[in-house]
């Protein structure tokens, strides 16, 4: 059985799972940081990571399953042939994957080359190649488990595949405190837990699939119409995938060259990757799967409903997150981070990227309202098109950037290109007319939200200020920081509420109606 999706309701099981993950992202990075700091392992740990990531965007949260969705969810009127389609196309995908990682490891120092050829110079090079050569099966399985989330998310069950991510967190955080324990290499123990913890979660959203109705075998895949326009639909998306991957190995190549850099930069993207996470990630996972099934039933109003209302949640979220990580990222970096191998110059280093990324915080999230528009329409051509515009302004600022700005001049290009992207997709998107159009209560509560979070901001630094002293002694610094965010999140409730920004009792009495 199909569940009807339900928008707050889904919202509200994927952010609070992807806040979870987020959590324990944090305390996974905060162990690096205290047993690696910023130096020569913890980075060649970093790009080792962050090659197979780099993929799994291009494959799990990317081509693939941007055209997928749209295709398998208009399917769902007929399960039997939504099954055939989903199987088809999980082996096809695998059979891309083999391929790429056989391939992968064949060249996994030119690969690393062309994220850091910075590290060329030191011992750094060749312990990033075999931590990469270990950890890049992972893209295999957190591939196949992103198109299975895609069948749960389809269906209208999210909680498997939303839970899953924390099972990467939990395996890295078990590592790092047994390697630490028992005097094992802790850059190696991580390395060989990735590959691990894919399978886990693979396995986890393998059997959630399979007690829905769609399990999911091996088997030879059949290149029949429906997959050859899933893979003509992908190739667009793809490019546009491959683009961004450009625009992260601009960032990652000119921070090779500033020693720290690409931790301080990593670091930095964790902390702005929590509200993009649990707010964008979560409405892009839910949205897309909607939106498709209701242009399907041709109902135009209530995709337009979806939209204005997943649009105007975000912004709820995430500007007044942004503001926080502007006002005050010094405190946020040193409380988090700063420990053992980080100390307080990795923490200046590591605040002013948190600063330049949250400037373009809402331009991330936007993206993810903005671009199921397009997929849902089965148009992936058109981002392609704003993703190498968006690729070309990165590469131009963060080049020319460097003599003015060192190591964050990566971090202003995204944050420029981000902006740009979200221009363009806002713009072309009026061609698909009423759905992208902005209700009445858009217009009014925007503004109102925008004027909530700057008034956060003030008391949120004035408690900064006020609390100084405490938040530099160790017995006091946490309780200092929780007040701090607590204070934000009650000053922006009431100013919220009282300016009309948004209705606290409406929110969760929708909330409760959905459940």
């Amino acid at each position: 059985m199909i569940k009807k999706i339900k928008l707050i309701s889904a919202l509200s099981t994927v952010g609070s799972w992807t806040l979870a993950s987020r959590v324990l992202g944090f305390l996974r990075d905060i162990l690096i940081a205290a047993f690696l700091g910023a130096g020569p392992i913890a980075e060649a740990f970093l790009i080792a990571f962050s090659l197979p990531n780099m993929f799994r965007r291009f494959f799990a949260e990317g081509a693939f399953s941007m055209a997928f969705i749209p295709l398998f969810s208009k399917k769902l009127i007929d399960k039997n042939k939504a099954r055939d389609f989903a199987i088809n196309s999980f082996n096809a995908l695998g059979l891309i994957l083999i391929i790429v990682t056989i391939i992968a490891q064949a060249f996994m120092p030119l690969l690393v080359y062309l994220m850091a050829s910075g590290f060329v110079t030191d011992d750094r090079f060749d312990v990033s190649v075999l931590y990469a050569r270990i950890a890049f099966p992972y893209i295999f399985f957190i591939s196949l488990a992103a198109l299975l989330s895609g069948v749960l998310n389809s269906t209208g069950r999210f909680a498997a595949a939303a839970a899953a991510p924390l099972i990467l967190n939990i395996i890295l955080i078990f590592a790092i405190i047994m390697a630490s324990k028992l005097g094992w290499d802790i850059g190696l123990t991580l390395a060989y837990s990735i590959p691990l913890a894919g399978l886990a979660q693979l396995i986890l959203v393998w059997k959630a699939a399979s007690l829905s109705g769609f399990r999911l075998v091996p088997r030879i895949p059949n290149f029949n119409p429906d997959l050859k326009k899933l893979l003509i639909i992908a190739a667009p998306a793809a490019l546009a995938g491959g683009v961004v991957q450009v625009n992260l190995l601009v960032g990652r190549q000119i921070a090779s060259y500033f020693d720290g850099a690409i931790a301080w930069l990593s670091y930095a993207d964790r902390l702005y990757q929590l509200p993009l996470g649990v707010v964008g990630i979560a409405i892009g996972v839910v949205l897309l799967p909607d939106l498709s099934r209701k242009l399907q039933l041709n109902d135009k109003k209530g995709a337009q409903d979806a939209y204005n209302r997943a649009y105007e949640i975000a912004m709820v979220f995430t500007i007044p997150s942004a503001i926080a990580l502007v006002i005050i990222p010094n405190t946020l970096v040193g409380i988090l981070f700063e420990r053992d191998l980080f100390d307080s110059f990795d923490t200046t280093r590591t605040a002013a990227a948190v600063l330049v990324y949250a400037l373009g915080l809402p331009a991330f999230v936007l993206q993810k309202v903005l671009q199921p528009v397009y997929f849902s329409h089965g148009n992936t051509k058109k981002p392609f098109y704003f993703a190498a515009i968006s690729m070309v302004i990165n590469v131009i600022i963060a080049l020319s950037f460097i003599p003015y700005f060192g190591y964050l001049a990566p971090a202003i290009g995204t944050t420029i290109a981000g902006w740009s992207m979200a221009i363009l997709l806002t713009y072309y998107a009026r061609e698909y007319g009423d759905a992208t159009k902005f209700d009445k209560k858009n217009y009014r509560t925007l503004p109102l939200i925008i004027i909530a979070s700057l008034l956060m901001g003030v008391v949120i630094y004035l408690l900064d200020i006020f609390l100084s002293e405490t938040l530099e002694q160790l017995n006091l610094k946490y309780l200092s920081l929780i007040i701090i965010i607590s204070g934000g999140v009650l000053s922006y409730a009431i100013i919220g509420q009282s300016l009309g920004a948004f209705n606290l009792r409406e929110l969760k009495s929708s909330l409760k109606s959905q459940k």
